[in-house]
């Protein structure tokens, strides 16, 4: 059980008050009950202000009366958001005359998307993969059609999956293939109670799709790699604490921007990227009965297009995503291990196929555990 932290509000410099305030408000107690069930791990909320201009400014460009915007999104997105926000709240403040603050919440993806369907009342959510975003849709709170609403599909990040290893890494470790290798224990969560396992899935799975394997060879490989899964954390935490603090297995399998995050923060990891890999799209929506409710849609979606920009997908590199901005992905490649071979999700059938072939009860990877 994760507790919830009170959120602070940064103000513009020349104001000299830090207000505290609570995230959710008193009538969301049903939202507030759901989310500390379920263990987001952690909740903040930052405001981005500038001080108020009541000198009779009234152009035509100007708007009356300060806003919230709340923005839901998944754990390591923070650092880049806490550079972003400010970025944009300035931004919007000299062209509207306008101050928006924002309530941002982070957690695990999959917890995020519940919290929003029981209360959180986000005006944007970005998830770590679109199942999670669907969710939210077919609670009627998104409409469909969301992946069309922003560029690229609405997919604001990307990253591949990474193989982390032991020092020295003992085990010769390179390709998906070693993990199915004799005496290689691998450590992955459960991908029907993780979305990350599922992109840890598909990686495997699409590994030997992608390079000529029908779906046939596919389950054989992917039934001999979870043959060398010793256990199924709940959770791509619990699997990195099963690793790292408790020393099981040979390879973690995790997402590069985690990784390179890691890295920044003192813990340099060793670890390879496969060059046949899965793009782990991240995607961006409006929550669109939220912001009519709000008075917010205008806003959103003007942050949204901002996320799109240069200044904000450099934010995003610098924490290890790969940028979608094509002039920014040439300015940091160099950062990244090329990929030869990438597929995505919508390569291997899209999401609503890709849960009922794969994760659906009596599905795909239930036959699979049956074998290991």
């Amino acid at each position: 059980m994760r507790l919830w932290e009170k959120s602070t509000q940064i103000v513009a410099p020349n104001q000299s008050i830090v207000r505290l305030f609570s995230l959710l408000k008193p009538s969301s107690l049903k939202g507030f009950m759901s989310l500390f069930l379920v263990g987001v791990s952690l909740s903040v909320a930052i405001a981005s202000c500038s001080p108020n201009n009541s000198g009779g400014n009234s152009s035509a460009g100007a708007k009356s009366g300060d806003l919230e915007l709340t923005l839901v999104s998944y754990a390591v997105t923070r650092a880049a958001y806490e550079k972003i926000v400010p970025e944009f709240t300035a931004k919007w403040k000299q062209e509207h005359n306008q101050n928006i603050t924002f309530s941002q919440s982070y957690g695990g993806s999959g917890s995020q998307a519940r919290a929003v369907i029981d209360g959180l009342e986000a005006d944007v959510v970005a998830l770590a993969l679109a199942l999670d975003t669907k969710k939210i849709e077919k609670a009627g709170l998104i409409q469909p059609g969301w992946e069309k609403e922003a560029p690229n599909n609405s997919i604001l990040t990307k990253s591949v999956a990474a193989l982390v290893t032991r020092e020295g890494n003992p085990k010769g470790i390179k390709t998906w293939e070693d993990l199915a290798k004799d005496g290689v224990k691998v450590i992955t969560a459960n991908p029907k109670t993780s979305g990350g396992a599922r992109w840890n899935f598909l990686g495997i799975w699409g590994s030997a799709t992608k390079t000529g394997g029908d779906d046939a060879k596919a389950q054989e490989f992917t039934t001999k790699v979870y043959k060398n899964v010793p256990v199924l954390p709940r959770d791509a935490r619990e699997a990195s604490d099963a690793f790292f603090k408790q020393g099981q297995g040979d390879v973690l399998i995790n997402y590069e921007n985690e990784v390179i995050l890691a890295a920044q923060n003192g813990q340099k990891l060793p670890y390879v990227v496969p060059d046949v890999n899965i793009s782990i799209d991240n995607p961006i929506a409006i929550v669109d009965k939220n912001v009519d409710k709000h008075g917010t849609r205008e806003v959103a979606e003007a942050f949204v297009k901002f996320l799109y920009t240069p200044e904000a997908q450099r934010e995003f590199a610098k924490v290890g995503f790969r940028p979608v901005d094509p002039t920014v992905a040439k300015e940091v490649a160099k950062q990244f291990v090329p990929i030869k071979t990438l597929f995505t999700a919508q390569d291997l059938g899209g999401w609503d196929e890709i849960q009922q072939k794969f994760f659906d009860d009596g599905a795909i990877f239930d036959k699979i555990q049956a074998g290991s």
